[in-house]
């Protein structure tokens, strides 16, 4: 079959049934993760191999990577922005473009005027160990013409896996026979062979390099033997800093096949009992259609919320119906709402954010900076 005549869109039967695993559901480190993704998917390797290439040129799907649990090995934050509307899509640009240490960069909304809503351009951040995250919003916010900004680090997580082709007509209310685990948020150090390792580990692949030895050249760009590759990468995945391996789909943009994967974005913002954190996590995070859910601290600006999370659906009437089904699951589990709130997202962009201690030094350098000063 010519490279042209392969199928590329996710509706495609064959496309969706290998989608439905390559998102979010090869977890950890695999030796083998393509042939991981043709067991759960039933889909032959050569066909698994065939398709993702495809999708991954024609931009249905936009990168394939071995994930990281990043908030264990950087000190990380979900940052809200208060930026002047003129300045909106500047500031938009300069972080998703100038800053290799932010990720996810979303401009949202609320439906009405509410506490928070003047934060438009919201921001994930990892800043390398020793390093501050406040000195580095300060650097962006005097880059940006930003007003104020607003830490949000995660204290717990419950729910990580963007599977939007699974989540595809999935029921509100849809949620796990049991409350989803409880991750904890603990830094951990890495040597100087686990860094060359991770490094080459985590950066994405191109079409090209997903053969069935995937893993063969990245060892051999790390300068160790193939299996010391493994025996260090899956200590790192016992000692939970190894994610996912996944492909990643646009989310809001359409796609050159027509397509759009999801329309709408929300976060979730909820209000509850000071101590019932962890519970209220736990009982949103089993809901089947959070990519996300984490204890944040909010503050006053926010109304004191302590548990967010995050959904996507093309209807928004049907990602409302998703929220108020949990707000009635938390409260028949006994668990008050004070106050919530949903900020929707507009533009946004996703990139992997960098981790590296010596890429943030040269980052510094480049920016005019002094490394120590940077420091925590």
């Amino acid at each position: 079959m010519s490279v042209t005549s392969v199928p590329v869109q996710i509706a495609d039967p064959v496309n969706a049934q290998i989608l439905t695993v390559s998102e979010d559901r090869v977890q950890g480190f695999q030796r083998q993760p393509l042939q991981e993704i043709a067991r759960l998917s039933g889909v032959e390797l050569p066909l698994v191999i065939e398709r993702i290439q495809a999708m991954l040129r024609a931009g249905t799907i936009r990168r394939v990577r071995q994930t990281l649990l990043a908030t264990n090995l950087a000190q990380g934050a979900l940052v809200a922005w208060e930026v002047p509307q003129e300045q909106l899509d500047m500031a938009f640009d300069y972080m998703f473009q100038k800053d290799p240490f932010s990720g996810h960069v979303v401009t949202r909304s609320t439906d009405a005027a509410s506490p928070g809503s003047t934060y438009k351009l919201w921001t994930t951040l990892k800043v390398p160990q020793g390093f501050s995250m406040t000195k580095h919003c300060e650097f962006l916010a005097a880059q940006t013409g930003a007003k104020k900004f607003i830490l949000l680090p995660a204290k717990r997580l419950f729910a990580l896996g963007v599977g939007h082709v699974r989540r595809k007509g999935m029921e509100p209310g849809s949620r796990a026979d049991a409350p989803a685990d409880v991750q904890d948020v603990s830094i951990v150090t890495l040597n100087d062979l686990e860094w060359r390792v991770l490094v080459v580990l985590k950066r994405e692949f191109s079409p090209e390099e997903l053969t069935p030895d995937l893993w063969a050249s990245r060892a051999k760009e790390a300068g160790v033997p193939l299996e010391t590759f493994f025996e260090v990468a899956e200590e790192m995945n016992r000692r939970r800093i190894i994610g996912r391996f996944s492909t990643f789909l646009e989310h809001v943009k359409q796609l050159s096949t027509g397509e759009q994967v999801t329309r709408y974005n929300a976060l979730f913002h909820w209000a509850v009992t000071p101590g019932r954190e962890i519970e209220a996590g736990r009982e949103v995070g089993r809901h089947h259609i959070m990519t996300h859910a984490y204890w944040r601290e909010g503050g006053p600006e926010f109304r004191d919320v302590n548990v967010m999370g995050v959904a996507h659906g093309t209807e928004k009437a049907a990602v409302l119906a998703h929220k108020a089904a949990i707000d009635a699951h938390l409260r028949e589990t006994g668990i008050e709402i004070f106050y919530t709130n949903v900020f929707w997202g507009g533009r946004s962009e996703i990139k992997p954010s960098e981790i590296s201690p010596f890429a943030y030094r040269e980052w510094c350098f480049a920016n005019g900076l002094d490394p120590e000063k940077m420091r925590a």
